[in-house]
């Protein structure tokens, strides 16, 4: 297994993200999603969220873990594209850390 890697991985990549949104469409599969806009980042979100299910429904660890791999990355280029960084999803977790998630879920404005 390898050695657990700290955020800095998340960083980095949202970087590579980032800098992709100013490249040429022809340049690079994210820089095509951004040019294809939102609703095309959404639709692999979905896509990859089903099949993460999938894969655990299947019980196979390994396509778990690279679903789940897809998951993240096409979630990390939804949040670019939002002028998100991975920073904040981290911050609101570590916000949570420690508190009972039902006191949370009563503390949302929904």
């Amino acid at each position: 297994m390898p050695p657990m890697m700290n955020h800095s991985v998340l960083s980095q990549l949202a970087a590579v993200l980032e800098e992709r949104k100013h490249a040429q469409p022809d340049s690079s599969y994210v820089a095509k999603l951004y040019h294809k806009g939102l609703d095309a980042i959404l639709k692999k979100v979905g896509e990859e969220a089903t099949e993460t299910v999938m894969a655990a429904k299947d019980g196979d660890k390994e396509k778990i873990v690279y679903e789940v791999a897809d998951l993240w990355f096409h979630t990390l280029v939804l949040l670019a594209q939002q002028n998100l960084h991975p920073d904040d999803v981290l911050n609101e977790l570590a916000r949570r850390f420690g508190m009972s998630g039902l006191v949370e879920k009563a503390s949302r404005k929904d």
